[in-house]
């Protein structure tokens, strides 16, 4: 039984890669952080960003035309760079996404139960809610690719109905200026720390060619899926940050995102629309979450699946339900390694959003950020030796400059590590060395496999992919 071929459109994939993103939860958690470091000019940084990863998508999308099979990044670096590369890609693209999901548990788990406590007074410990997101999660990744598509789609207009309900207070009410787009404060010092925030809230967009099996006409479908997310965020994010800080004006936005960066948004909304609008963006917080949770875990998912039937993990996790045509052994292992981590943290006395979001999501995103430089830097070598007829600006100049471009924001993310963690030596210590570490793994994997297993070895990243197993 295989995955349900030709259910995606653009549309569908484009909910998934955005709702991965979590749009209010970037814009309401994360962005007063960045508008505090970076002034007003912070807008600016999240269109450089989007910039950034437009020119890794030239040839990202060109590649996908021609590599089909369902491991995406590591498909990618084996065909570029070679089998002990694309297994080195393939492990840090499990913690990886496994990490970005897992860690977002810790985030549903805070606010939800924040949420709870000021809307109802009711108290409900962290760990209880994120133990139900986590099952809850796992039957949206069981249910067929086409039930995902739909919640996410509901969620992420809602999420961004809300978001858009404040700009319309703000341009009917309040005064405006362009001052965040002037020179000066776009070439602040402080835009270096808003660049290494913006980088990670573009998280996951890149997912769009892991769904090229269940895509309608993925020679289209694919790349137009992550153009369209790519703009939309890029857009969308420097929109709403420059809402929010003609909200405050240009004068006390800083002060403001400073004193309350958590209260930041709900204060705009409570005076620019009222009170009510502040409580349901708290509920909307809380389904953007659940909305990124279920993008992440179909990813994994599938990553997951394509191992499987390389015949690097377990056959039983390439399992396809019968009647939902989805990975759902795949879903299993996902979901119990997410509770492991969770009741790891509780039972340690972590907390929920300093130390599982933080610590765990910052080494998911600079897993994925070294993963789309090592995609970036196979591109033109897999084009050298396949013409394939595509040009020079896709094949060699775009991903050239995008290499470049990547390798310096993951050295800018490196050295603003202390930003994502809260400064913990030790945890900085453990994830910029466990990356490489992984990486190192996977290539000693690659060459075991080559003395031991050489048909796996030989098959390793080969398409199209084999038929997957049904129960």
């Amino acid at each position: 039984m295989p995955l349900r071929s030709n259910s995606l459109g653009s549309v569908d994939i484009s909910f998934f890669v955005i709702s991965a993103a979590a749009p209010l939860t970037v814009m309401a958690g994360v962005s007063p952080i960045a508008i505090m470091l970076g002034g007003i000019g912070a807008p600016a940084g999240y269109l450089v960003a989007g910039l950034v990863l437009a020119i890794f998508a030239i040839g990202f999308t060109t590649m996908s035309r021609h590599v089909r099979g369902g491991g995406a990044f590591y498909a990618f670096i084996t065909r570029g760079l070679g089998r002990p590369a694309g297994a080195g890609g393939a492990l840090v693209a499990m913690v990886g996404y496994n990490a970005m999901e897992i860690g977002v548990y810790g985030l549903l788990g805070s606010a939800t139960a924040g949420t709870l406590k000021s809307l109802l007074g009711i108290d409900v410990p962290w760990v209880v809610i994120a133990v139900a997101g986590l099952l809850i999660t796992y039957y949206g990744g069981y249910r067929s690719i086409n039930f995902g598509a739909k919640v996410l789609g509901v969620l992420l207009v809602a999420e961004t109905a809300i978001l858009l309900l404040l700009a319309g207070g703000v341009l009917l009410k309040g005064t405006l200026s362009l001052d965040s787009f002037a020179p000066a404060n776009v070439t602040s010092p402080g835009i270096i720390a808003v660049l290494a925030f913006a980088f990670g809230a573009f998280t996951g967009f890149e997912s769009t060619v892991i769904y090229r099996r269940e895509a309608r006409d993925p020679g289209r479908t694919i790349p137009r899926a992550t153009y369209v997310a790519l703009a939309f965020l890029g857009v969308f994010y420097a929109f709403i940050v420059w809402i929010v800080i003609q909200a405050f004006g240009s004068a006390a936005i800083v002060k403001a995102a400073a004193d309350d960066p958590a209260g930041l948004f709900f204060t705009a909304i409570t005076a620019y629309v009222g009170g009510w609008a502040a409580d349901l963006m708290h509920i909307l917080i809380v389904t953007s979450i659940f909305a990124s949770l279920l993008a992440f875990h179909n990813a994994i998912n599938r990553y997951t699946l394509s191992l499987s039937e390389e015949r690097v993990l377990p056959s039983v996790l390439g399992r396809i339900h019968p009647r939902h045509q989805s990975p759902y052994v795949a879903g299993i292992a996902q979901t119990a390694l997410g509770l492991v981590v969770v009741l790891a943290f509780w039972l340690a006395g972590a907390d929920p959003y300093t130390h599982l979001l933080l610590w765990v999501n910052t080494l998911g995103m600079m897993s994925l950020v070294t993963l789309m430089l090592l995609a970036a830097i196979a591109v033109p070598f897999y084009f050298s030796r396949n013409r394939q007829g595509e040009g020079v600006v896709r094949t060699l100049v775009a991903p050239v400059a995008a290499a470049v471009l990547l390798a310096g924001a993951l050295g800018l993310i490196v050295t603003k590590i202390s930003l994502f963690t809260g400064g913990v030596v030790a945890v900085n210590t453990v994830i910029l060395t466990l990356i490489p570490a992984v990486f190192a793994i996977g290539t000693g994997l690659a060459f075991w496999l080559r003395r031991h297993r050489a048909e796996v070895y030989q098959n390793f990243g080969s398409e199209p992919c084999p038929q997957p197993t049904s129960s």
